[in-house]
């Protein structure tokens, strides 16, 4: 006889998993074809504290699993739905999904390979194909991570290890003379936190202004060098954006790659947003320069549709992933040089029991190609433009910019109001409350604006005039 309780025998009991499995599938399924005919809301929208208590009023003692899960389902924001038009965040490839059902019951640890025999060279040849597809050189690597917050802080610690001119690791971050990096003033606050993060305070992020498309310039960089010099600082970087938060706008790569070239800089992109972009053969030119990068974060949780959080970190040179973080673990390594244990991936990332999401990816590519990509990419960045375009025909909205990818800033210009700022922040939050669909906003130099990213493939053009006809029907009175 068994000594294992009845308890742990039914939470294990592979019948039941069974079940709950086939139900649960089968309503999921169900809801994702519910949302893209367009039924219910994008948004349930509950105020916090009143959701709050009506979640601690269910209690946590008893529960019907895919009950309990259909009822999160349906109260949470709704990414497949077409009228999300919001952040940027994938609704996810149902591929992708099934790969992180298969993920979370593994439950393997990337740190060490002997931990996730199969994800961890998995992760590698994901990480190889990244490189490649980027046009990067022979040699270069890196790691996946969770988000590009995360991305980023590990990406400026090897720069901060190769470039500073001691050992930060040992001597700290004060064991050498005050270190910057020159930043865009649209630069994702993940940047600046960072920074702040590694001990250098204001002062070591020192921003240079976006031109009149929101792109950092070399010639914005000169200026900003010559403030950090003025003012005692050692620049030992640049971070240019390809598809930044607020407008999606590009950098010119090239021309930042010259710079920082001839001045011995590290060249940082952050293309969370835009590295899908080289999968387009149509608008892979935004990227141009991106393989002369020193690091690049890119996130497959947006343009390439997975689901959150799945991060890559990209060195030209492959050797710079073990910089990031320069310390022993004799637990989890060998003790040799982190290269000679190029398998044990805990020793390029601050992670170490990190989930198998390359294998997302790995079966997402496997079962629809790279052509796949290649085409949502296109029709995001193609109903992005007609949006625009749409907007524009009007006389009562106004885009900031036009779009360069699938990021696009707009307002409604209300008649007879002056403060424009506030009846569009009025206006997005009424789009909330409603709830039919998603939209956020962002703070420009020009003032505040309305903000949506087409993320959703599926979208249709009457989603579009759909779109712009309920923004009209919730400015009146």
């Amino acid at each position: 006889m068994s000594s294992v309780p009845p308890s742990i025998r039914a939470a294990y009991d592979p019948e039941r998993f069974r079940a709950d499995g086939h139900r649960l599938i089968d309503a999921l399924a169900d809801q994702l074809a519910s949302w893209q005919a367009r039924e219910g809301k994008t948004l349930p929208w509950q105020p916090p504290g009143q959701a709050r208590a009506a979640w601690a009023a269910a209690g946590l003692d008893h529960g019907e699993l895919v009950e309990d899960l259909m009822t999160i389902t349906r109260a949470s924001t709704a990414l497949v739905h077409p009228h999300c038009m919001g952040h940027q965040v994938a609704p996810p490839l149902p591929s992708s999904a099934l790969a992180e059902l298969v993920s979370a019951l593994l439950n393997n640890g990337t740190g060490v390979c002997e931990m996730g025999p199969a994800s961890v060279p998995i992760e590698l040849a994901v990480i190889d194909w990244m490189c490649g597809v980027l046009g990067m050189p022979a040699g270069a690597g890196g790691t996946l991570t969770s988000g590009g917050s995360l991305g980023n802080l590990t990406a400026l610690l090897a720069m901060r290890q190769v470039q500073a001119g001691f050992d930060v690791w040992k001597a700290g971050a004060h064991g050498g003379p005050p270190l910057a990096v020159i930043v865009s003033s649209d630069a994702h606050y993940s940047v600046a936190r960072a920074v702040r993060i590694m001990g250098w305070g204001d002062a070591g992020a020192v921003v240079a202004d976006v031109d009149a498309g929101h792109r950092l310039t070399a010639a914005a960089v000169e200026r900003a060098l010559a403030r950090a010099h003025g003012d005692g600082r050692r620049v030992i970087g640049i971070i240019a954006a390809a598809g930044s938060t607020a407008t999606g706008a590009f950098d010119p790569l090239d021309e930042l790659a010259d710079l920082a070239a001839a001045r011995n800089l590290w060249l940082h992109v952050d293309a969370a947003h835009g590295g899908g972009v080289a999968l387009s053969p149509t608008h892979r030119h935004l990227l141009r320069g991106i393989e002369r990068a020193d690091s690049v974060v890119w996130d497959a949780h947006k343009l390439l549709m997975m689901p959150a959080l799945v991060t890559a970190v990209l060195y030209k040179r492959g050797s710079h992933a073990y910089s990031a973080f320069a310390q022993e673990a004799s637990y989890l390594f060998a003790a040799t040089a982190p290269e000679e244990t190029w398998w044990d991936l805990g020793q390029r990332s601050l992670e170490c029991t990190k989930r198998m999401m390359s294998i997302e990816l790995w079966c997402a590519l496997r079962s629809h190609g790279a052509a796949c990509f290649a085409d949502i990419i296109d029709r995001q960045i193609a109903l992005t433009h007609e949006l625009a375009a749409k907007l524009a025909a009007t006389s009562d909205f106004e885009v900031a910019l036009p779009p360069t990818a699938n990021i696009l800033c707009y307002r409604h210009l209300a008649p007879g109001r002056v403060d424009l700022d506030a009846h569009n922040r009025d206006l997005r939050r009424r789009v909330v409350d409603d709830g039919r669909f998603y939209i956020v906003g962002t703070q420009l130099r020009s003032g505040y604006h309305l903000r949506s990213t087409l993320m959703n493939p599926l979208i249709e053009s009457r989603d579009l005039d759909d779109l712009i006809e309920h923004l009209r029907t919730l400015c009146r009175p």
